[in-house]
């Protein structure tokens, strides 16, 4: 179990050099289920291993010329702060026991996971449906930044909530209200991450107890994955890999959604 945990951990990365997205929606599961981390840890993990891979991802993307670091800090405006503000302020509040339904004690931990599982589907279908031919083709609808901004809102709610990049979310935001072309939403979304769950990281310190050598092991092994992803993005075709990377987020949505029903 270590040891797929250890490649899992290695797909995380690999999944953000390939498609700029989804390695987050794999880091929770992969921390809760194959190592044994607490949910609300986890997201907290989480922000720390896809901000730090994603920022090596933008990197790679810029010095290629595909990240547009004005867009990223625009559309931050909005989502570092309501990330920061989330992990700050709003998850300190939620207590462990929350509502009882049918008598079914539902707990902070089953509520986050059922969440998080939920949000893998909704991402699943975007990567399915795959509409990559539409996008590639968009054309430039202008500069909506007030939809990007109030956009940006709800990708911080779902990074600081859940810990997840919103990779899925934003490429297509991108391509359809900036009209930006596929591999610069990208490297643009990589950096957007990387904000987002790295300041949403710093509102979690002094909420947790970080287990450092842990956490930077598993980052290292992300960082490795995002470097080979730029690799095998040169010779993988990305739609074909995106739909197939889709079906397995939704296969692995309703797993979640089952063992915590049974687990009630």
């Amino acid at each position: 179990m270590e040891i797929l945990a250890y490649i899992a951990s290695a797909l995380i990365g690999i999944s953000l050099g390939l498609i700029g997205g989804g390695g987050s929606i794999l880091t929770v599961p992969v921390l809760v289920y194959m190592f044994g981390v607490s949910p609300l840890l986890s997201t907290s993990y989480s922000l720390f291993i896809v901000g730090s891979t994603s920022l090596i991802g933008a990197f790679n993307n810029y010095k290629k010329g595909a990240v547009s670091v004005r867009t990223a800090l625009l559309f931050g405006a909005s989502s570092i702060t309501t990330v920061f503000l989330t992990r700050k302020f709003l998850i300190p509040l939620i207590p462990k026991q929350l509502f009882t339904i049918g008598g079914f004690q539902i707990t902070e931990p089953i509520l986050t996971m059922v969440l998080f599982a939920l949000l893998m589907m909704g991402a699943s279908y975007g990567m399915i449906r795959n509409d990559a031919k539409v996008t590639d083709q968009a054309e430039n609808k202008g500069n909506n930044y007030l939809k990007l901004f109030v956009f940006g809102i709800g990708i911080g709610l779902t990074t600081g909530l859940l810990g997840a990049g919103g990779g899925f979310l934003l490429i297509p935001t991108l391509v359809l209200f900036l009209g930006m072309p596929m591999k610069k939403a990208v490297g643009t979304s990589l950096l957007i991450i990387a904000l987002n769950s790295l300041i949403g990281f710093v509102g979690d310190i002094g909420h947790f107890t970080i287990d450092w050598p842990f956490l930077l092991k598993i980052t290292c092994i992300a960082v490795a994955g995002i470097m080979l992803g730029g690799v095998l993005g040169k010779h993988v075709n990305s739609d074909h890999l995106k739909k197939g990377f889709g079906w397995f987020i939704l296969v692995m949505g309703i797993y979640i959604i089952t063992h915590e029903i049974i687990a009630m």
